[in-house]
């Protein structure tokens, strides 16, 4: 049985990287295509758009994973039964759903090895691509970073840093402004439990504003409101959504975990995206063998039906799991 298993086990990886080959060989034509006349017009290097596609191809692989799995589980009983060694296994006396575990056992190991290339992998790259991307070909420079779930960004005469429970609303928490002159001298320090941006401007609550006098030293003044300009508004906040792509599976969950209200909400959605997709690929086998072996039995086909039906499958799937969420 040893022996059974490895022979299977070494078929299906041989088959998944065919179909992976195929399907990311496809992807980075048409990325290629797409891509080429933006990288031309910002004089961009063809080795700079050969090394943003190679390094697409994890994120490639990760989308690919589900479907991936599937046509390599239909391929690989398909030629067994096509070559008629799943008969002569069955006549040995083997049931089939033996002859399929070491199949399902090969897509638990790529799955786990995929997840492990979510938590480690995909993060650099994604973020080495989107920098490629939105900083080098777009031209869109982010001012801001987020860090542990604090945003710090760097405005025209100074330094931002809060937190912002929910992104679609303009209230931010533990806020604080420290604006330089020319020496690099701290002019203004503000901090504020809480700030709002609204029609009439900034207005602070609970906190605390430091101004340098002329002569030197600080005049200080602690209030429970505060109405003041500042020279940015939260439009000005570039925080991109793409950067969602470039945090590991552990981040979204620490992210997920500290989130409160509407914006924990938002974080646990993408993490759930985001695992619940890399899992798709066993359900989807699960349903595409019986499925292979019913068009054998009842209609006489091997894989000139079941690969159709696998495909449409494994869209009917992808389109269930995009409403889903």
């Amino acid at each position: 049985m040893k022996l059974l298993d490895r022979y299977l086990f070494i078929q299906f990886c041989k088959h998944l990287l065919l179909v992976l080959a195929s399907l990311v060989s496809i992807y980075l034509l048409v990325n290629f295509f797409e891509r080429l006349d933006n990288f031309l017009e910002a004089g961009k290097s063809a080795g700079l758009l050969a090394r943003f596609l190679l390094l697409k191809i994890p994120l490639m692989c990760e989308q690919l994973l589900p479907v991936g799995l599937l046509l390599a589980g239909i391929i690989t009983l398909g030629l067994l039964n096509h070559h008629h060694e799943l008969l002569a296994l069955t006549a040995a006396g083997i049931p089939v759903t033996r002859i399929t575990r070491p199949l399902l056992g090969g897509a638990v190991v790529v799955t786990l090895l995929f997840l492990a290339s979510s938590q480690w992998l995909l993060p650099p790259t994604a973020a080495t691509t989107n920098r490629i991307w939105f900083e080098e070909v777009k031209q869109e420079i982010p001012r801001g970073i987020e860090r542990n779930g604090k945003t710090f960004f760097r405005g025209e005469a100074g330094i931002y840093a809060f937190s912002r429970p929910d992104p679609h609303l303009n209230s931010f928490r533990a806020f604080s402004y420290t604006a330089w002159n020319e020496k690099f001298e701290a002019m203004l320090v503000l901090f504020a439990q809480q700030a709002e941006f609204g029609p009439d401007g900034w207005s602070f609550t609970s906190g605390q504003i430091k101004r340098r006098k002329p002569t030197g030293g600080y005049e200080v003044k602690n209030f429970e409101h505060l109405t003041m300009p500042l020279p940015e508004e939260p439009a000005n906040f570039f925080r991109p959504e793409n950067r969602q792509g470039e945090l590991s599976l552990s981040q979204l969950y620490h992210n997920a975990m500290s989130g409160q209200g509407r914006a924990g909400r938002e974080a646990w959605l993408t993490f759930h995206q985001r695992l619940s997709y890399l899992l798709l690929g066993l359900p989807l086998l699960l349903l595409g063998l019986p499925m292979l072996l019913l068009a054998h039995r009842k209609l006489g086909h091997d894989l000139t039906l079941a690969i159709p039906i696998s495909s449409g499958l494994a869209f009917a799937a992808w389109g269930w799991w995009s409403a889903s969420q």
